[in-house]
């Protein structure tokens, strides 16, 4: 295995060449993969529809192309699903990643090309792996094994050789073969549908192995590991995984979860490593680890052409867009992509923060449809997840899931915010801790300080501590166990906290 991880290593390295290419050439990137999708797309019925041969400048595409959600593009993904072919793209589409994104009832099925199967969501793999081995080149994550969390996939309804499922079952499923001898557990564990069963079978299987690094969503990783600390009676799992180095996570933030993980990876030499990938598309990776708090490289040369929706023009009937060059580090941004999997002027949901304009950096803030804005506060996630750290800081508290969402008094006007915690540590005042999330986010927000002020508009914030499974058993009353689904941090409306209620 060490000649494994010194072929894999230098073969890994030699990308570094060309994503130095599109750092310092990023708008010329974007104006080549738009012009390639324009061209690609133009003789498909969307094309055709919106005469993309026509299309000379990304000016004419902004004008005559309408920014969409995803109810906006679903007709055409239903008619995919059922089996037409050359409708949003020309290369035959059999692979559909299903997501909610939150956990609302109802799910998106995001088609998957070939070409951003390979060109974007491999490549983002691929690239994770080529900045970490450039970062730390003695690194011997090829000696032992990965393992990945992964979901599951379904036959689509519709259509014989057409599936649909997780992101995640859909890249193990179609890995080349020989990964099978770098990653662990088994396929047909990993992509088990029933998701108590798996982590049963994950953990037994794991400790089994050499575990080097793990992948996938943070709170489903700690019901893994928590399971393989039973089973094996260690304290942590640096005595399970003695040469384990790197986590590689994403779908939510890792604010609240990073304090359990040093604790069950107690060394400083584990790396933490942030991606950006959503079932639409590979959008960015972590490339520096100076700092807990990760900036996420933009990936410019992903088959994905991008274009920035400043918040004010949300809700708008013909909303603006910013090019890539135009774009501000004092502006938050809604993301719209076009892909070659067939979204066109797609909005994604989330919103961004770009810190470094050379290259380009940028955090995820929020969701342009979860935040809390009953009084005018306009709390983010961004907000939350920071309040929520430093108001642990400041107790020795370590969060495990939360929830928010506004409270109105009955007999008079005001209110304020309910947050539902279920702590991995719970603080021994939980006063001192609400008082000081409420101190926290006024320093943080201040349209949130302009409403507290003196408690005319807001009151101080209740909280309410759940015990240790709560958020499972709501996720599990959803039929959502899973990777790909997570729970709503923040919400304008009280039915994730009624719901939640009614279990405890």
């Amino acid at each position: 295995m060490e000649l494994v991880n010194s072929i894999a290593s230098w073969v890994l390295k030699k990308r570094m060449h060309q994503i130095e290419l599109f750092r310092k050439y990023p708008h010329e990137v974007q104006i080549e993969w738009f012009n390639k999708l324009i061209n690609s797309a133009k003789n498909t019925e969307f094309g055709k529809k919106y005469d993309f041969k026509s299309i000379k400048t990304r000016e004419d595409f902004q004008q005559r192309v309408p920014i969409v959600d995803y109810e906006g593009i679903k007709p055409y993904i239903e008619r995919v699903r059922k089996g037409e072919q050359n409708v949003i793209w020309p290369t035959e589409i059999n692979w559909f990643a299903k997501s909610s994104g939150t956990t609302s009832d109802k799910s998106k099925f995001i088609p998957v090309s070939k070409e951003s199967l390979e060109d974007c969501h491999y490549k983002g793999g691929k690239d994770l792996l080529s900045i970490y081995f450039n970062s730390f080149p003695e690194s011997k994550l090829f000696v032992g094994k990965g393992l990945v969390l992964g979901g599951s996939s379904e036959v689509n309804e519709y259509k014989k050789n057409s599936y649909y499922g997780d992101l995640s079952s859909i890249i193990i499923k179609n890995l080349p073969i020989w990964a099978e001898f770098v990653r662990t557990p088994s396929i047909d564990i990993t992509l088990l549908p029933e998701w108590e069963e798996k982590i049963e079978k994950m953990a037994q299987a794991g400790v089994k192995e050499d575990v080097t690094n793990i992948s996938g969503v943070p709170s489903w990783n700690l019901a893994l590991l928590k399971r393989i600390l039973e089973i094996t009676g260690k304290k942590n799992m640096l005595e399970v995984w003695p040469n384990f180095e790197m986590y590689a996570h994403g779908g939510v933030s890792f604010t609240p979860y990073r304090e359990r993980f040093k604790q069950l990876f107690p060394s400083d030499k584990v790396v933490y490593l942030e991606t950006y990938n959503a079932s639409e598309g590979f959008i960015g990776l972590q490339d520096e680890f100076s700092m807990d708090e990760a900036d996420l490289l933009l990936m410019l040369d992903y088959g994905i052409y991008y274009e920035f929706m400043p918040l004010s023009e949300l809700g708008k009937d013909h909303p603006e867009t910013k090019l890539l060059e135009e774009v501000e580090t004092t502006e938050e941004y809604a993301l719209i992509m076009s892909t070659n999997a067939g979204l066109w002027r797609y909005m994604l949901g989330d919103t961004i923060r770009f810190t470094s304009l050379n290259p380009y950096r940028m955090r995820i803030s929020g969701r342009t449809k979860y935040f809390i804005n009953a009084f005018g506060e306009e709390l983010m996630a961004e907000n939350a997840e920071k309040g929520l750290q430093l108001a642990c800081e400041k107790t020795g508290a370590l969060i495990k899931e939360y929830t928010a969402g506004p409270y109105f008094l009955k007999d008079e006007n005001g209110g304020g915010h309910e947050w539902i915690i279920e702590f991995e540590k719970e603080p021994n005042d939980l006063e001192y801790f609400t008082e000081s999330l409420d101190n926290s986010l006024k320093s943080l927000n201040s349209d949130y300080e302009a409403k507290r002020y003196k408690d005319l508009n807001m009151l101080l914030p209740k909280l309410t501590a759940v015990k240790s499974g709560t958020f499972y058993d709501w996720l599990k009353s959803k039929d959502k166990l899973g990777g790909q689904n997570k729970v709503p941090r923040l919400s304008n409306h009280r039915k994730i906290i009624e719901e939640i209620h009614d279990l405890v």
